[in-house]
């Protein structure tokens, strides 16, 4: 059982507390300063608390230390999300993920204190501009800033080989992790023969990608 504070449940912070909510095995505490904005989300958690995270009083009194995970969910309160993130990781807290609506507050968060930053505008951008700027490449997410996952079509030349024959890794420097077909994933061995419907799982550098598959 994984255990969760999420603060701020505004548009995103709803959606990541139900995404949550949805698998097995998670406890959620929410905190908002605006009990209209906990109300629907009741059932779905195990705690909800009206509070103003700003106040390090009332952040000792949640036992940050014992969540697996600390979520600052706000967005358009920047200083209250520095401040929240800081006072977060000063208490104890395991792991700080914080949200960030521009590239300069990402920087900030990293500093004060947040292991992650969640930049949701950005990262759909990103996703939307990949794969609708190619035929070749479906889908996209970015493990760091310079590598991430592609769901590619195999290249014409690739038809009919196997992937140790194409020998993809040193020829291309991709890897193949898994092949969907018909919407199912699978995983693959250097024996597996591309085809016309396959969608490649792949992880590589975007300049990779872009230079073979754009």
């Amino acid at each position: 059982m994984k255990s969760f504070l999420l603060i701020g449940m505004g548009t995103f912070g709803h959606h990541f507390c139900m995404s949550l909510a949805k698998k097995k095995h998670c406890e959620i505490m929410i905190v908002d300063k605006k009990s209209e904005n906990l109300e629907d989300l009741l059932p779905y958690v195990v705690s909800a608390k009206v509070a103003d995270c700003c106040d390090e009083k009332v952040l000792r009194t949640f036992d940050v230390p014992s969540f697996d995970a600390c979520v600052v969910c706000i967005g358009s309160d920047f200083q209250s999300s520095i401040q929240i993130t800081s006072l977060l990781k000063d208490l104890g807290a395991k792991v700080v993920i914080s949200k960030a609506e521009e590239d300069v507050q990402e920087k900030f968060l990293l500093r004060n204190g947040a292991d992650q930053v969640i930049y949701p505008e950005r990262d759909i951008a990103e996703r939307m501009a990949t794969s609708l700027s190619s035929s070749s490449i479906f889908d996209f997410v970015q493990l760091s800033e310079d590598y991430g996952i592609y769901e590619i079509q195999p290249l014409k030349k690739w038809i009919g080989k196997t992937i140790r024959q194409v020998d993809v890794r040193n020829n291309y420097n991709i890897s193949i992790v898994a092949v969907k077909i018909k919407g199912k994933i699978k995983t693959v061995n250097a024996e597996y023969v591309f085809t016309e419907e396959d969608h490649l799982m792949a992880i590589g550098d975007k300049a990779t990608i872009e230079k073979f598959f754009k």
